[in-house]
C-alpha cells in the first residue's frame, strides 16, 4: 500500500516528536536507530526514508523539544518561569522536560548541526525569558541579556545538577531551592524600604 505524502510527512513527525522524548530521557547515545524505530512503531528500514543520518534526526529532535519548552514556558512571568523550571515536577519528566538540560552537555560533543539547532534553541529561550522578565526595566539592553543569560545558565545547571542526585536525595531538591532564590534575587524589583 502507497503511503500519501501527508501520511508520510505525519510519520517522520511522529518519529521526530519519539525521538525528541527518547533522547532527553536517554541521551543521543542510549538511543539506537532500531529502538527509536520500534517506539514509534515503525520497522528499522523505514528510517532512511525520512533521514540521512541519525545526526539529522538528533538536530530535528533538538529543535522540535525545544520549540515544545519555548510553547510550555510562553506566557508566564519570570517568577512563574523560574519556579516551574527549578521544580521538582520538571527535574523528574526529564523526556518531556527542557531539551537544554537534558542534552546540551551530550549536544556539545555533537555535529555542528546539532549544535546550531541548540544555539538557535538557547535564543529562543534567552528570548522568552527575556519577555518574561518585564521587572528589569530600568536595565539597559546589554546588561539585561547579562542578565537573563546568568539567570538561563544557572537554571539548566541546577537541573542538570539536581538530576545527577539519587532521586530521594535531599540534596536535589535543595539544589532547585537555593538556585530558584539565587536566580530571582537579581531579577526581581528591590522592595523599597
Amino acid at each position: 500500500m502507497r503511503v500519501t505524502k501527508a501520511q508520510a510527512q505525519a510519520n517522520r513527525a511522529h518519529i521526530v516528536e519519539t525521538a525528541s522524548v527518547l533522547f532527553r530521557e536517554r541521551g543521543y547515545d542510549g538511543v539506537g536507530i532500531a529502538d527509536l524505530m520500534a517506539a514509534a512503531g515503525f520497522t528499522h528500514g523505514g528510517f532512511y526514508k525520512h533521514f540521512a543520518s541519525k545526526a539529522d534526526l538528533m538536530a530535528e529532535a533538538a529543535t522540535c523539544g525545544l520549540t515544545q519548552s519555548l510553547d510550555e514556558y510562553a506566557g508566564q512571568d519570570i517568577v512563574q518561569f523560574f519556579d516551574m523550571y527549578l521544580s521538582r515536577e520538571h527535574r523528574d519528566t526529564r523526556g518531556t522536560g527542557c531539551t537544554l538540560a537534558a542534552l546540551c552537555a551530550d549536544a556539545a560533543r555533537q555535529p555542528e548541526a546539532i549544535k546550531a539547532a541548540f544555539a538557535h534553541g538557547i535564543e529562543g529561550m534567552l528570548a522568552g525569558v527575556e519577555r518574561s522578565g518585564k521587572t528589569l526595566v530600568d536595565v539597559d539592553p546589554q546588561t539585561r541579556r547579562a542578565k537573563m543569560l546568568d539567570a538561563l545558565a544557572h537554571a539548566v545547571g541546577a537541573v542538570v545538577l539536581s538530576r545527577a542526585c539519587p532521586d530521594d536525595s535531599p540534596l536535589a531538591d535543595e539544589i532547585l531551592d537555593a538556585c530558584r532564590t539565587e536566580v530571582l534575587a537579581p531579577l526581581l524589583p528591590k522592595a523599597e524600604g
